[in-house]
């Protein structure tokens, strides 16, 4: 009896290992899979073989929208004059529905790959003082005033398994700044804590 409770915790071991194998690939293969095949339809390109024949290349319609947005930052950068690009865009700001969606979009960008990145400087909130619980976030902002609050910054605090978030007013005496990668951080908030890194040398070694 023992033997087979030996076999059984052994075969459940082996397929825990596999699930942890397996599922990581599928679900990562899948996404961008769903992704290529998502992007490849905006440019559907199909390139003929033969007679009536024709073949689908994956990947082939995001090279042509990556080098049309390669082209296009060459032209408005090298082309066209920026007082114009500066000229359409205060257009823009004065179209109410316009304004929000555009600036909002290319503030979130901006945010990622700008100059003036966002969501690099990970910190710890203190949220209730009399319970010492504390949230992680990103400060987004340190400058309040056009918004006439002084001593506080502005947090955003990712959900958990969620694209999704919060953002919180909180005084600055109670954000303390964490000497942490950016990205682990964010790996372990949208994780739920799960994804944390750990030492090489701390790293649990197999059965």
């Amino acid at each position: 009896m023992e033997s087979k409770n030996s076999v059984l915790k052994r075969i459940i071991r082996y397929f825990i290992r596999g699930l942890v194998l397996v599922a990581p690939l599928y679900a990562t293969g899948l996404i961008i899979w769903t992704g290529v095949e998502y992007l490849d339809n905006i440019i559907s390109v199909d390139i003929p073989i033969s007679n009536n024949q024709y073949v689908y290349l994956p990947g082939l319609g995001i090279v042509l929208i990556i080098l049309f947005i390669i082209f296009l930052g060459f032209f408005f950068s090298t082309i066209v004059p920026q007082s114009f690009v500066r000229f359409a865009e205060s257009i823009m700001r004065r179209i109410p529905l316009v304004s929000l969606i555009y600036y909002s979009i290319k503030d979130l960008i901006l945010a990622f790959v700008g100059d003036k990145k966002k969501f690099n400087q990970p910190v710890l909130v203190t949220m209730y003082r009399e319970t010492q619980i504390k949230k992680i976030g990103f400060i987004t902002q340190t400058d309040l005033s056009h918004l006439n609050i002084a001593d506080h910054v502005a947090v955003y605090m990712p959900l958990s398994y969620s694209l999704s978030g919060e953002l919180f007013i909180v005084p600055a005496e109670h954000v303390v700044v964490l000497d942490a990668s950016s990205t682990d951080v964010m790996k372990m908030l949208v994780s739920g804590g799960v994804s944390v890194k750990v030492p090489r040398e701390e790293t649990p070694e197999g059965d």
